[in-house]
């Protein structure tokens, strides 16, 4: 590289971290509103003293700023905690046959330039902290690191390194694809047959560093085979990923759409349940009993309506026809499953549908039984709880990670204020 070029990069790079650095002195941010813990009434006009990272002090009115002190005026916003998504998949949001290719063709060095965009479009979009249940090649895992070491700029990442589910199940790369090319996806390790294989699953993904365990028990709209969408685990299978999981202190979410596969997941002791689209009253019964949150990722009918509309032939024909059930039946178990008291956390699968773009899950939780405060309660309160992080996050507390964003409008009165975010401080640093 000639000096003439690298300098100039140089340059570029301290411009890029010195306002990062500056940031772990004192500010002071002035709300016109404040509603620090969503469920509760809102402040009003209030001021929030962040120091290296945390939030130190909450006054109400506006408190004048100490000298050196930075003053950032957010009198004509409504401040709130940065915002949870609790189902992401940050390495891609290509779907159908584009993203079957793209399993092939990129390299993992490729995909972790993916995640690390998607991560900045999900921040900017006023999600400071996602759960990302899952890829095959470890780069959330290393872009989880990386954020939290202050090397690069993303949400606050809790990681379940490779899905699991049995062979021929949900999370089975190699379905759709030719004999030759099966070994190819073994590497990963992720597929389990019979409780002592699943144990090993389990162990192999917190050994690699995995913060939640996610497996799939029954099949799944993307999966490239028409086997259904009923149970594709065994009760025993199921319970000995949960309670390995469980004993090194990992939650587990459990891939389920089929009512069978929902009991399973419940039974087993599962602390979440993605998509859950399929009930009956046996399983709405046995949910409600539960302590097991309810994460809809209802916005996937987004990312499939928007990728038929350019191309009717984006996926092939077996998994076309789940799309479109899951198209009609998107929002029904939200509007049973609400009634009966059980707890909803936020998750949008962004991956299926766009990144940056998961606060249109919001209008979809109100469309279908949520409460605005609710809805928010979902993103904040909830979803902190189900990642066990409600010690650092979910609300604007003293002693918490200063995360936290600011909309034009009212959410509690409109949630869809939330889909153009004007600010956002993830752990201290205010994101550009």
């Amino acid at each position: 590289m000639k000096p003439t070029t690298f300098l100039p990069l140089l340059l570029l790079g301290a411009a890029l971290t010195a306002p990062a650095a500056a940031q772990t002195g004192r500010t002071v941010i002035h709300a016109g509103q404040l509603l620090a813990e969503p469920g509760k009434p809102v402040r009003g006009a209030a001021t929030i003293i962040v120091e290296n990272g945390r939030i130190v002090a909450i006054a109400d009115g506006h408190q004048p700023a100490e000298p050196g002190a930075r003053l950032i005026d957010l009198r004509d916003k409504y401040v709130l905690p940065g915002l949870i998504d609790s189902h992401v998949h940050l390495t891609s949001d290509a779907g159908g046959l584009a993203g079957q290719l793209e399993e092939i063709t990129l390299s993992p060095a490729a995909q972790a330039f993916n995640a690390q965009v998607n991560g900045l479009k999900t921040l900017r979009a006023g999600f400071t902290t996602v759960r990302n249940l899952g890829d095959g090649d470890g780069v959330t895992l290393a872009l989880r690191d990386a954020i939290a070491a202050g090397k690069t700029q993303g949400p606050r990442i809790v990681d379940a390194g490779a899905s699991l589910s049995g062979s021929a199940g949900h999370m089975d790369g190699s379905l759709g694809y030719r004999d030759e090319l099966h070994p190819f996806f073994a590497g990963a390790g992720n597929t389990c047959d019979g409780a002592d294989d699943c144990r090993r699953a389990a162990r192999r993904q917190i050994g690699r560093g995995a913060d939640v365990i996610k497996f799939a028990s029954t099949g799944g709209v993307n999966s490239r085979i028409g086997a259904g969408l009923g149970k594709q685990m065994f009760d025993d299978e199921a319970q000995a990923i949960v309670d390995t999981a469980h004993m090194f202190g990992k939650k587990v979410a459990v891939h389920a759409h089929g009512a069978d596969g929902i009991r399973l997941a419940l039974s087993a002791g599962a602390d979440s349940i993605e998509h859950g689209t399929i009930l009956d009253e046996a399983t709405i019964a046995q949910w409600a009993k539960s302590k097991t949150y309810y994460v809809p990722t209802l916005s996937t009918v987004n990312g499939y309506k928007e990728r038929l509309a350019a191309n009717p032939d984006a996926y092939e024909p077996d998994v076309l026809a789940k799309i479109q059930w899951r198209i009609a039946i998107t929002g029904k178990s939200l509007e049973q499953l609400v009634p009966r008291g059980v707890r909803i956390a936020f998750g949008t699968d962004a991956g299926v549908s766009k990144h940056g773009r998961n606060a249109d899950e919001f209008e979809l939780l109100v469309r279908h039984g949520l409460t605005p405060v609710e809805a928010l309660k979902a993103a904040t309160v909830n979803a902190a709880d189900l990642l066990g992080l409600s010690d650092q996050i979910g609300t604007i507390a003293p002693g918490k990670s200063a995360d936290i964003i600011a909309v034009a409008g009212d959410p509690v009165a409109d949630v869809t204020v939330l889909k153009k975010v004007d600010f956002v401080m993830a752990r201290g640093r205010v994101v550009e």
